[in-house]
């Protein structure tokens, strides 16, 4: 997924997700100069945010 798709997809506008990734550890890889992260990553991370 881009970051387009991950920020439409987490309902967030794309500066949140540049600007918190990071902070956030969302489960991007780097492509390149692209930043990529797979469905199966992204859900396991929504599902352990809502565990803590």
């Amino acid at each position: 997924m881009t970051v387009d798709d991950v920020a439409a997809y987490l309902n967030k506008p794309k500066k949140w997700v540049y600007g918190n990734w990071k902070a956030e550890q969302i489960p991007f890889r780097k492509v390149g100069q692209s930043l990529r992260c797979r469905p199966a990553d992204l859900d396991r991370w929504l599902d352990a945010q809502g565990a803590e």
